[in-house]
């Protein structure tokens, strides 16, 4: 197992581990409860109160910000069609929409600081935190706008440096804000910033810009205006290679010799002499590091700088080469002054091509797994990790993955999203997504239902069963049987059925009533689950019939409940009670033969109940309200048997 690079950070908890007692723990998904324990430590007899509270120790709590839960949500919508459209293309088609793909994710990104940089604005006491994220996601599209240039669009020389340009602009933007001060100025050329707004345009390649402000400065000044078409001229002849051109590098390397050797001649032959920011404007033309350097705070980055310097210096820099300017840019624009930041490292890494490293450096500083997960899955795309698998079998674009889906199964909303992304990881997705599945808190029967469509739908037999056994159990604590009864069958679990329909029998002795009817109504194929409910299913349907006046079909079913001895002991009484309505009806209902079968019933149940009870209680319920429903019985069988005697013989002759 690799050193760790640096060590983890500590984090302070006021109030915890002040008193010599052991702390005691427990993991959950994406976070860590802490607490004092009653052992003290060794050597410490003094008894101290102990910590009071509890602590929740959250590793990702970005995760609760409501503006990063777009990004995630918005994000996942991205990373599923690039998964589902893997396929479809090939080749150049495949390049250009893998480009696409890095341009939403980073508009998603821009979204989100702008949503931030608004609500920092509204809210003061927010604010230093919208800050902070601010400048967290700012770095992030730094390096993924990179990262897009040199892994994804793989410019080469020539058309690398336009999309750098374009990268510089798009991030750097102190010129403009300068500019912006100077024209608002009534006179912008007398501006004291007015030539850092031009040689800013001219250090970012925004040549013609730089002419306009150019133009003012001519307009309003007679002695400088031959001076200022010289400089114009300079800026409209400068060489520019555009994408998609049709120009070679050689003719572009001497067109810009060309160019270069007339800013030469100008500048040798004093034509800005009197004119300090003109001649300083012609020396970065022509890529004098000292002016450069000069201008750093007008750049306010090393690479800022790096693509400057190759702009006037290097324009046909290849890719290979680009290591080597980005180490001495950052060097000489520190000057030994300050070490290089995190994001520094993570540029320099991008620019040596080690995208194993610029993953590396982020995932320590950040503070989630977003941008490292996704980043990895666009550049596996581009088939820039087949060669990388990690010691314990994953690889790392799907090891990425994990942790980060992992991390959104410990939001209450966010877990749906990780579905997905456990669905596309092909080596221990699945495992993973089983275990997140029966960790899930099932707070509510709706999100129940969806997890229990997400384990149906990827056959998760297990999962299923431990989804509908949890929420059978909530809803018996609540004392909704209803529920309950239902959750247990759909887990298909005949031991629990079975005690649920013995609550359902209990609360009918109790209540003289069924409550839940329309699900014992249909129970249908169900019943048979087991022995209880198929009792129970039928029971009703006996009482249904009943009420119906079906007499004759309600007494056998009754009957077959009672010889089948399918029915708890408890509820034998009962059934043979239900049987003395029938009993006593003028027209006999139980044949001579059906009503042995119920006196013997009621004497196996008599005869069951001596053996399970005490002669001290015995003697103590000879007086019971039983024993006078036994007499009853005793007495309407014997009635009904002489009854069905009478009719079956007279029948006979």
């Amino acid at each position: 197992m690799e050193e760790l690079d640096v060590d983890p950070a500590e984090t302070p908890i006021p109030g915890l581990g002040q008193q010599n007692r052991h702390i005691g723990f427990s993991w959950g998904p994406g976070d860590l409860l802490l607490y004092e324990t009653l052992y003290q430590k060794q050597g410490n007899s003094e008894t101290a109160a102990r910590c009071p509270f509890m602590y929740l120790v959250r590793s990702d709590e970005d995760i609760y910000s409501p503006v990063l839960r777009k990004l995630f949500n918005e994000s996942h919508s991205i990373f599923v069609g690039l998964q589902k459209s893997a396929e479809e293309a090939s080749g150049k088609s495949r390049k250009a929409q893998l480009v696409q793909v890095s341009r939403n994710y980073r508009s998603v990104l821009r979204a989100c600081m702008e949503e931030m940089h608004t609500l920092s604005e509204s809210t003061r006491e927010t604010a230093q935190k919208y800050i902070s994220q601010i400048s967290i996601l700012s770095a992030m599209e730094l390096s993924w706008n990179l990262c897009e240039i040199l892994f994804i669009e793989s410019a080469p020389a020539g058309p690398l440096l336009i999309l750098l340009l374009e990268w510089v602009r798009l991030h750097v933007c102190e010129v403009d804000n300068i500019v912006q001060d100077v024209l608002r100025s009534e006179k912008p050329t007398e501006h004291e910033k007015f030539w850092d707004g031009v040689t800013g345009y001219v250090l970012q390649g925004r040549m013609n810009e730089a002419r306009q402000l150019l133009a003012k400065e001519a307009s309003t000044s007679a002695s400088a205006r031959s001076m200022c078409r010289v400089l114009d001229d300079l800026l409209k002849k400068m060489p520019m290679l555009h994408t998609g051109g049709t120009q070679t590098l050689t003719e572009f390397e001497l067109k810009w010799q060309h160019w270069r050797e007339e800013c030469e001649r100008h500048l040798h032959n004093g034509t800005f002499s009197s004119n300090v920011h003109m001649e300083a404007v012609c020396r970065v033309l022509l890529g004098d590091e000292e002016v450069l350097l000069e201008k750093r705070d007008l750049m306010t980055t090393w690479y800022h700088f790096l693509v400057s310097r190759l702009l006037f210096k290097h324009p046909t820099v290849k890719p290979t080469e680009l290591h080597f300017y980005a180490q001495s840019s950052l060097d000489m624009f520190l000057a030994g002054d300050s070490c290089p930041e995190p994001l520094d490292n993570i540029l320099l890494a991008a620019f040596e091509f080690d995208i194993h490293q610029v993953i590396k450096e982020f995932s320590i500083v950040s503070s989630n797994w977003w941008f490292v997960a996704h980043l990895t899955d666009l550049l596996d795309h581009c088939q820039l990790f087949q060669a990388h698998n990690l010691y314990f079998g994953a690889n790392m674009r799907e090891f990425l993955l994990l942790d980060y889906a992992s991390g959104l199964f410990s939001h209450h909303s966010l877990w749906q999203l990780g579905v997905d992304y456990f669905d596309y990881c092909p080596n221990l997705g699945r495992e993973y997504l089983k275990l997140h599945m029966e960790r899930i808190p099932l707070s509510t029967e709706k999100k129940a239902l969806k997890a229990l469509r997400i384990c149906e739908q990827r056959q998760m037999t297990e999962q299923v069963r431990s989804i509908c056994k949890t929420m059978a159990m909530q809803s018996l604590c609540n004392r909704r049987l209803g529920s309950a009864l239902s959750w247990s069958i759909r887990a298909k679990d005949a031991a629990f059925a079975t005690l649920i329909s013995d609550r359902f029998l209990k609360e009918y002795c109790e209540r003289g009533n069924f409550t839940d009817l329309d699900l014992i109504d249909n129970l249908g194929s169900a019943m048979l689950l087991s022995d209880r409910l198929t009792f129970l299913g039928k029971y009703r349907e006996f009482h249904r019939m009943y009420s119906q006046e079906q007499f004759s079909e309600a007494a056998s079913l009754l009957l077959s409940l009672m010889t089948a001895r399918i029915a708890p002991c408890s509820f034998w009484l009962t059934l043979l009670l239900d049987a003395l309505p029938l009993l006593e009806q003028k027209q006999v209902i139980f044949s001579a033969e059906q009503t042995y079968e119920l006196m013997r019933c009621l004497e196996d149940r008599m005869a069951a109940k001596l053996e399970s009870t005490s002669p001290d209680e015995i003697q103590k319920q000879d007086s019971s309200i039983d024993n006078t429903k036994v007499e009853m019985l005793r007495l309407a069988l014997a009635r009904n048997l002489a009854r069905a005697i009478v009719t079956e013989g007279a029948l006979q002759e």
